[in-house]
């Protein structure tokens, strides 16, 4: 029998004194944590939830590092987050990045790096199935919320004034970070088999809510406890049909996911 782990990261807000006295306050995130949860609960997996002020850098390395060093080929790893997404810009000189800035989890005491979520995700064994549902926005100077001054509208991103100051803060600190990446990237080769449905493209936001982001809610209604009947595809494309134009959600695979994973019933163990 497989081994389900999953865990979920919901943040409504961020430690101010850790980003310039910016607290990203949001709404919807912890529920999405805890549904998210649910739902893995349902489906067998053993879940752990991490919120607000327990969303460090240092919280979610150790738990995707203890459930690498628990998981062998055939298990699953389900991996969701709900908070703010960021950008930096990348000025490593690596050419990965075709907009030229990484994209962050904005967790509770700095920026996690895309960089960062795949030096996690190799940790795990060959054919680990891994799946990750992003509910954040990765925006860059170029976002306007839909409906413009509209303050009941929430975007889940860092405001770009705000990127830019933390950038020219950490430029120091995140150059050295990357190239520590780039040397255990280099190191491990082959990047790892992983699965991302994330809540809408890079040039786009993604809507916080009263009870679950836009996503979230999404996902929940297009899974109606389990009835959902396909692969990750057609979830993906169903999940999109439940969102407007201005939210397009994302599917991204990174390494070589085989059809047979593609196409297992999502969150299926």
């Amino acid at each position: 029998m497989a081994t389900g782990l999953s865990v979920h990261v919901g943040l409504n807000s961020v430690d101010p004194a850790r980003y310039g006295g910016w607290e990203g306050t949001l709404v919807a995130c912890e529920n999405d944590a805890h549904d998210m949860a649910r739902l893995a609960r349902a489906g067998g997996f053993e879940t752990t939830t991490l919120l607000t002020p327990e969303g460090t850098v240092a919280n979610v390395t150790a738990v995707l590092g203890e459930a690498a060093a628990r998981l062998v080929p055939g298990d699953i790893l389900f991996f969701t987050y709900s908070g703010h997404g960021g950008q930096v810009p990348d000025e490593s000189g690596a050419d990965d990045e075709p907009d030229s800035f990484d994209e962050t989890l904005v967790l509770y005491d700095r920026q996690f790096l895309d960089d960062e979520v795949q030096q996690a995700f190799r940790a795990f064994a060959d054919d680990v199935r891994i799946v990750t549902l992003f509910d954040c926005c990765h925006s860059g100077s170029s976002i306007e919320v839909p409906g413009g001054a509209d303050e009941d509208i929430r975007g889940r991103y860092m405001p770009e004034p705000q990127q830019r100051q933390l950038y020219d803060r950490d430029r120091e600190f995140l150059t050295e970070l990357r190239d520590s990446l780039a040397k255990s990237a280099a190191a491990a080769g082959r990047g790892p088999d992983a699965l991302l449905v994330s809540a809408c493209q890079d040039d786009q936001v993604a809507l916080d809510g009263d009870v679950n982001g836009a996503f979230t809610a999404a996902v929940l209604r297009t899974w109606d406890d389990g009835a959902f009947q396909g692969g990750y595809r057609e979830f993906h494309a169903a999940v999109q049909k439940k969102l407007p134009r201005s939210q397009r959600p994302n599917l991204y695979l990174t390494g070589s996911p085989d059809e047979a994973f593609l196409d297992q019933r999502p969150f299926t163990i």
